[in-house]
């Protein structure tokens, strides 16, 4: 049965570019904003957009490596968890965005050969130090792409004014 592996990867996408209740998606606030303003801090203490899918890029390719293998290797105190703004415009706003959007494409085609069995299955969590269900992993992946959502519309908003 895979009901619940397939509400996930209907919640993954529609986050990202599909019909939300909050009206905001991933594709409405990125698609439209303007290059130059991803690597600004609107106000010194908030991320850049840059900064901000940077950072879910890490955490999606962490839960992909932990789906394949059982284990991750990254804690929130890890250098990669926040990259600096010089660093990322070195790498460009089209390669993070392209990465970006990438390991959404590998997390739904990883997900889509796993059933609902799977997300009892445990793996190893270093940033937790335990074991824990998919289930923890996957919902706690959607958690995350929504509260940044959030966070990224504040950012924006600052930008514009």
């Amino acid at each position: 049965m895979k009901i619940l592996i397939e509400h996930i990867i209907k919640e993954l996408k529609c986050i990202q570019n599909g019909k939300l209740w909050i009206g905001s998606t991933y594709e409405s606030k990125l698609n439209f904003i303007d290059d130059d303003l991803v690597f600004k801090r609107p106000i010194e203490n908030m991320h850049s957009i840059a900064e901000i899918i940077s950072h879910l890029t890490l955490w999606r390719n962490e839960a992909i490596l932990k789906i394949k293998t059982r284990t991750g290797s990254k804690t929130d105190d890890c250098e990669e968890n926040w990259l600096t703004n010089t660093t990322l415009k070195d790498k460009g706003w089209s390669k993070l965005k392209l990465e970006y959007d990438d390991t959404l494409t590998e997390l739904i085609a990883l997900l889509e050969e796993k059933d609902d069995a799977f997300l009892k299955e445990q793996y190893y969590d270093t940033d937790f130090k335990g074991n824990y269900d998919y289930a923890f992993l996957l919902n706690g992946m959607l958690h995350h792409d929504i509260y940044h959502l959030g966070q990224l519309g504040l950012i924006i908003k600052y930008l514009n004014y």
